[in-house]
């Protein structure tokens, strides 16, 4: 039994979900959008963005406050809201555990999760002192040794933002040279950050809390143990396409979702858009994206050209 109907359904309410939004609503498609959990996506975790044209340094979470205000305007956004299943007919059908959508036309904006470093200890202690997220639980270590696991840029960020809390902050990395931009690295090291290098994190310990790490150095094949009251892995992301691959919509080896230049995919009148496509992942990337796909939505409902 179908609850609503929408010309436009949009899936994941980070930065391109709700700009899919506004450009949808004002080209004149009944929209309406869905989030699992709260609108933001990863972009509300970044603890500082400086290259969003016009916004010189914002917080993540501000910037994504204001697009969410800013999306409110024409609708809804339904958060805690998770969809368990898209069915293609006639029309395209997007269950939750609430309602049943049917919809003309539907934007896939689930982005990624947080890649998880799979080592004893990590699942049993998350919350517990293992973290993904600085911005969340940054505070609460706050004069207290941690540990940073990756060496991109988000790793990077990460530590130095856990540095400027006050925390005293080790980076782990595989390799002997950082991914990460040469000004995020200089600032880390500039403000007392240390690295280990050429070494991996092989166990969390601790009883009820994070209380030390089992590292390997992979230059001597050498275990040691270093005491540490928090763990923030930043490893990367994978993308979130398992309802957009269950419909058929194809993907690329790594699981991304994969679209033409207006973000159509091989499914008409699915689109994609944000970090689950890929490519490169910036704020301003899934922005464009998000009005791209809801603009082709229009193109799509209003004057079809795609056989059903």
């Amino acid at each position: 039994m179908v609850d609503e109907e929408h010309e436009l359904t949009i899936i994941g309410a980070g930065p391109g979900g709700l700009s899919a939004v506004i450009y949808g609503e004002r080209s004149g498609l009944e929209t309406i959008i869905l989030e699992e959990k709260t609108a933001g996506g990863m972009a509300a975790e970044a603890p500082l963005v400086d290259n969003y044209p016009g916004l010189e340094e914002i917080k993540g979470v501000e910037l994504m406050g204001r697009m969410k205000k800013h999306a409110r305007k024409y609708t809804e956004i339904r958060e805690l809201h998770p969809v368990r299943k898209i069915e293609k007919g006639d029309s395209i059908f997007v269950e939750t555990d609430e309602k049943t959508y049917a919809t003309d036309a539907l934007i896939i904006a689930t982005g990624t999760d947080h890649r998880k470093l799979n080592v004893p200890g990590e699942d049993s202690l998350e919350g517990k002192g293992v973290s993904y997220c600085a911005t969340c639980d940054g505070y609460f270590f706050k004069n207290r040794s941690v540990l940073v696991v990756g060496g991109g840029n988000t790793a990077l960020a990460d530590a130095t933002y856990l540095l400027n809390l006050g925390c005293d902050v080790t980076l782990i990395h595989r390799r002997n040279e950082l991914r990460a931009e040469k000004a995020l690295q200089e600032g880390f090291l500039e403000g007392g950050g240390r690295v280990i290098w050429n070494s991996v994190l092989e166990g969390i310990e601790g009883d009820e809390t994070v209380q030390k790490v089992r590292l390997r150095d992979l230059k001597e094949d050498t275990e040691s143990k270093m005491e540490v009251d928090g763990v923030f892995v930043s490893i990367g992301e994978y993308p979130r396409s398992e309802l957009a691959s269950d419909i058929g919509v194809e993907l690329d080896d790594s699981g991304y979702i994969k679209t033409d230049e207006k973000q159509r995919t091989n499914i008409p009148r699915v689109y994609a858009a944000g970090d689950v496509t890929g490519g490169t992942k910036q704020i301003v990337v899934a922005c464009a994206e998000g009005a791209i796909a809801a603009l082709s939505a229009y193109e799509d409902v209003r004057n079809p050209y795609w056989v059903k």
